[in-house]
Formats: structure tokens, sequence, C-alpha cells
């Protein structure tokens, strides 16, 4: 299925959607890749949306990205007597390891690993910040704190702790379960939640062994100063601002967002803005003016996709959040300050051959009247240091690998194709010219420009940038066999 625009939806997939049909109008109406969110729903229940996505594809003739979104470590408080207390402004509140139900004057926190971590001076947050405490006095086994932010606290709210690393695993013993089933499954993209250092994404990846690509969520203070040597481990990214919005102060959020985009796109990896996006449509047919123009910020910073959460998942209204995304998404990639923002953001690399190769496409079909980019990718890094050169015309992929195919689902502007085996370039140009033609990309006198790498099927060899007419007979006759 065409899409007329370059970034891509991600849709997260929950009770309110996650039946045929309402899989089905979803991606009709735009959603190119559906998030599988591992903190709800059984194993059962999800293999069987996995399966009603992948007939759905089969249906469609396209190809359908599926993430799963591991749930991570849920860092929470115990119970309390009275199911909850009011914490007032500059009292003293005491964590401890008493599995005791708490009181107006402590409770139980079932982490030791938080205490090992805690100092004096650092922040604790509970119910996603709406209260913060700071620690006076800490031990093994307990944190005396001083309410900084007071509000009711209750049964098992869940604690964020911004200001150090905690000794904590990115892989809970339910997240291994779940990696494990959602590979076996099929998926194409795995999401690491509580992501702190490199050495948890190479974790993850050693456990996938290949069988899906690893995209790392900066939701922590640590992801964000540790985020070069994350992103140099990751496949993707994922910018998950609600926690991170909760860890940080809210303001230095957009820089952030800002900065780590750029950074993905000069590594030609694929980076997802999420959070909160259309969050006034869980409950409302329309947007608030402020989301629309947040959606559009992340669109004009160059991201690969936008996501939806609960607004697809939960809420009332996933077919018109999926409409309202695609509509701004078209309207803003006609605009000529998009254009102009993506000329000026765009980083040149010539380390490889195939940085020249891509780069010389993308020249090419601006200077003259080019209607596509045809790149044949085995590993999908051709396609993916094409999409990073953001060229005005449409990226068609096309590799023989289902794998591939499904990984480059969110990549901007790539359309991706699966081809049959080949082995001559003559072949490859055929068919880039007949994909071109029937998906409507380009006609019989246009051009079109077709990257390939000789010797056939071995990654990393594209070498051979050719401008071919879009007519199947003047290939035959131009090009030997």
């Amino acid at each position: 299925m065409r899409r007329h625009r370059n970034v891509k939806i991600v849709a997260t997939l929950g009770p309110a959607s996650g039946n045929y049909e309402a899989i089905k109008n979803l991606h009709e109406s735009g959603a190119d890749v559906f998030r599988l969110n591992m903190s709800h729903g059984s194993h059962e229940s999800i293999s069987d949306i996995h399966a009603t996505i992948r007939r759905i594809e089969r249906e469609t003739g396209g190809t359908i990205g599926i993430l799963a979104d591991l749930q991570g470590p849920k860092l929470r408080i115990g119970t309390f007597a009275n199911g909850g207390e009011e914490l007032e402004i500059g009292a003293s509140f005491r964590f401890d390891l008493d599995d005791r139900p708490g009181d107006k004057t402590r409770t139980f926190l079932p982490h030791p690993e938080i205490f090992a971590a805690l100092e004096t001076n650092t922040n604790l947050l509970v119910n996603d910040g709406k209260i913060q405490l700071n620690v006076l006095e800490c031990g093994p086994d307990f944190a005396t704190c001083k309410v900084a932010a007071g509000g009711t606290i209750s049964d098992r709210k869940g604690v964020n702790v911004p200001d150090v690393v905690l000794p904590l695993a990115a892989l809970s013993a339910k997240d291994r379960e779940d990696l494990d089933f959602a590979c076996k499954l099929g998926i194409d993209w795995l999401a690491l939640s509580f992501v702190q250092r490199a050495a948890d994404v190479e974790e993850a990846r050693d456990l996938c062994n290949g069988r899906a690509a690893i995209m790392s969520k900066i939701e922590k203070p640590a992801a964000v100063e540790s985020f070069d040597e994350i992103l140099a481990a990751s496949d993707g990214i994922m910018i998950a601002r609600g926690d991170l919005g909760i860890e940080l102060p809210v303001q230095n959020v957009p820089p952030i967002q800002k900065r780590l985009i750029g950074k993905c796109r000069a590594a030609a990896k694929p980076v997802i803005v999420a959070t909160q996006m259309l969050e006034s449509m869980i409950e409302s047919p329309m947007p608030t003016r402020a989301e629309v123009s947040d959606v559009a910020a992340a669109i004009y910073e160059g991201a690969d996709a936008v996501m939806l959460s609960a607004e697809s998942a939960a809420g009332n209204y996933p077919v018109e959040a999926v409409t309202t995304m695609d509509n701004v998404a078209r309207e803003v990639e006609h605009d000529t300050t998009y254009t102009e923002m993506l000329e000026a953001s765009r980083v040149v690399s010539r380390a490889t051959v195939a940085d020249g190769i891509v780069a010389a496409a993308r020249e090419i079909a601006e200077a003259t009247d080019i209607k596509a980019i045809c790149c044949f990718t085995q590993s999908g890094t051709t396609a993916l240091l094409t999409a990073r050169e953001r060229p005005h015309v449409p990226i068609i992929a096309l590799t023989s690998l289902r794998k591939t195919a499904g990984r480059l689902s969110l990549s901007w502007g790539v359309h991706c194709e699966i081809t049959d085996t080949l082995t001559r370039f003559k072949q490859a140009v055929v068919n880039a010219v007949t994909v071109a033609v029937e998906q409507g990309y380009a006609e019989a006198p246009d051009q079109i420009v077709v990257t390939a790498g000789v010797p056939f099927n071995v990654p990393g060899t594209t070498n051979i940038l050719r401008v071919a007419p879009c007519d199947v007979s003047k290939i035959k006759s131009i090009d030997p066999d």
C-alpha cells in the first residue's frame, strides 16, 4: 500500500483495536507498524494479534512491521493500611524493606537495589512524578526523605529514581520469557525499556540472536548521558518522552528530542518519537492544536516515525488518531520549510563506496527528472543510507528477505517490496522498473535511479548506480545478459 508521505506511523494495539476489522482499518488509515505492548495481554492473545496482522499483510500484499515492546523492570512501592495517605510538603517520609502496610510516615519499597544506589540529596519520584521526595539519609535498607512535592501516595504506585544509575538489568525474568516468545512469533523489532547503558542492549542482542532488530527506548537520564554508546549498539531508537519528562525537567525534553533525532539520522538508524502525541484523542475525536504542533515538530526535525500509544490501544477514536497523524504528516511534508530544514540538517558522509553511491543517487534525482530511487538490499543498509539522504523522490527498497523488509518498515520514505533472488544486474533493473510502474511511482516515459551491489546477495557490496528508463523493452535491448 503506497503512502503519500515519508514519515511512518506506529500504532499500539490493545483492547480498542485488537481484532481483525480494527487492525485492518488502522492499516488502511495509515498505520505502517503495529506495536505490541508486552506489559499487557497473555502470550495467547498477543499471538492471535500477531497472526491477524500477518493475515492482513498477506491480503494487502505489502509489508507491515511489528514491534514488540518489553515491559522492563517495574519499580513500585508496597501497600498502605488505609489504601493511601496524604503527604504534605516538608514532612518526613521513610522507605524501607519492612513489608508491613505503610502509613503516613513510611512504606515498603521492595527494591534493595534502589537503596544500594541512593545518595543523600538524590530524589525519588512516585506516581509519575506527582510526588517528589528528597533523600536526607539512606542506608542498605532504608531512605529517610523530605517531601518536596506532596499529594496522595497509594498502593503500588511506580517509583522513578532519576539521579542515579540503578544496578538493575534492563531485562527482568518476564522480559526474557517475552523476548523469546516474541522472537519465535516472528516480530520485526524488539523495543527495550529501562535502557541505561550499551551493555543492556548487547545483552538483549545476544538473546535475540538475529531474530529481531533491537530498538532502545530512551527514557532515563542515564540513557541520555550514554546515548552515543547506546546508539552504536542499537538498530533503532525510541524517544519515550513520558518517563523522560518525569525524570528530567520537562523543559529539557524538546532540545534532547531534537539532538537525539539528529544523531540517529547521522547514524542512518531509524528513530521514533513517542508518548502523548495525541493524548486528548483517547476521549475526543479532535486533537488539541498543541498536540498537532507537537506531531508536526517531530516530523520537521526529521524523525523516521511518530507513535500512538493509548490513543490507538485503548482510546475511543483509534482510526481518527491515525488519520490525524497521516493528515499532519502530509501537510508538513508539502511545506517548503520542511524540505529546507531537511536539507540544512543533512549529514554528509563519504566514508564508504555505498555512502558515495546513495549520495550520488540523491543528487542525480534532484538535478534531473527522476521519479524514484530503487535500491537492492540484503541487510537493509543501502536503504537506510538512502533514507539518511532524505531525497525528494520516493525510495523503493527491493529485497529477497522478508526479515529485511520488515525491519525497513520503520525507515523514513522507504517503500519495501520483496523480490525473487537475483543473480544479474539486468534482472535487477527490470525488476526495479516493473515495481516502480506497477506501484504507480513512474510511467513508461520516466526514468528511475537503480543502485545495487555486484556480486549479488552479498551484504555490503553496493557499488553500481544506473539511470534506467521505465520501459522494459528498452532495457532488454540496451543491457547485455
